[in-house]
């Protein structure tokens, strides 16, 4: 008999829907205080997540959920570039 793996859930903070842990993409802040995407999921710092679909981020750069998930203020320049690097790593 097989054992049934728990498939890790978390949820986006654009749409707020649980989702498998896998199909989202990571927001880091490191110790040091940057922003950055982990497509791995293995950064240090503190995480949230986010759908693969820009439409997430704009939700949540809207209602400023990574703001409130981080206790900082993110500039604009820096969701610029993750809907860039979203863009790019779309699979």
């Amino acid at each position: 008999m097989q054992k049934v793996r728990k498939i890790p859930q978390r949820q986006c903070v654009g749409c707020r829907e649980m989702k498998d842990k896998k199909s989202l993409i990571r927001v880091v802040k490191s110790p040091e205080g940057t922003i950055s995407l982990d497509f791995v999921g293995k950064k240090p710092g503190r995480g949230a997540y986010v759908c693969r679909d820009a439409a997430c981020l704009k939700r949540a750069r809207k209602s400023r959920a990574l703001e409130r998930a981080f206790d900082l203020q993110i500039p604009d320049e820096v969701y610029d570039i993750l809907e860039q690097e979203m863009g790019g790593q779309d699979a």
